[in-house]
């Protein structure tokens, strides 16, 4: 149990209805009981983000997530990125530790990095900067109106988003998406016009 503790089992619950089935604690813990390879890729993973000093952002179990419809897709509901793209999540939550949490407060991670195959059916772009591990869609731990997030967010792009390459996009409800991909937003249709930063 001690190394299932290491492993991000101490963590903050969140907002239920963000987290698809088959994405809790629980069944992270499951699935790496079942996965000794996959226990010792995510304490790879782990010590990584420890050096980056990133590693309390958020628990490392919700960075393995991936997409919401994993079953719908018959994909891994859990997954470790490539070791090439662990630089890429790093800076996007360097972005979140220093500019994101102190504007909203804490967030959980609801989806990360998704193989070609589970992004395609899942209706990501092609070239998506979840594919490349440089994106997490989040979702703020305690209450927040979704007006007060957006503006928050938006302003905290505005002044620092271009200096991280920051991406910022807003689905329906609370759940929004930051990568480290490039300089840019866009709406719930995935239109750059329908930003709500631009109102």
């Amino acid at each position: 149990m001690g190394a299932l503790l290491a492993l991000g089992f101490c963590s903050v619950p969140a907002m239920a209805q963000t987290v698809a089935e088959g994405q809790a604690r629980a069944d992270y813990l499951a699935w790496l009981a079942r996965e000794p390879a996959a226990r010792a890729q995510v304490l790879s993973f782990k010590t990584f983000l420890q050096m980056k000093d990133v590693e309390d952002v958020v628990p490392t179990w919700q960075l393995v997530r991936t997409a919401s419809m994993w079953r719908n897709c018959s994909g891994p509901r859990f997954e470790v990125a490539p070791v090439s793209a662990w630089q890429h999540i790093s800076e996007t939550l360097s972005y979140v530790k220093k500019h994101v949490q102190p504007v909203i407060g804490e967030v959980e991670a609801v989806s990360g990095y998704r193989n070609e195959g589970l992004n395609a059916c899942s209706g990501g772009a092609k070239q998506s900067a979840h594919r490349h591990f440089y994106a997490l869609d989040l979702v703020p731990v305690k209450e927040v109106s979704r007006d007060s997030m957006i503006r928050s967010l938006c302003a905290i792009h505005d002044f620092r988003g271009q200096e991280y390459d920051v991406g910022l996009g807003f689905y329906n409800g609370n759940r929004f998406h930051v990568d480290s991909k490039g300089f840019r937003r866009w709406g719930s249709d995935g239109k750059s016009s329908t930003s709500p930063c631009n109102a």
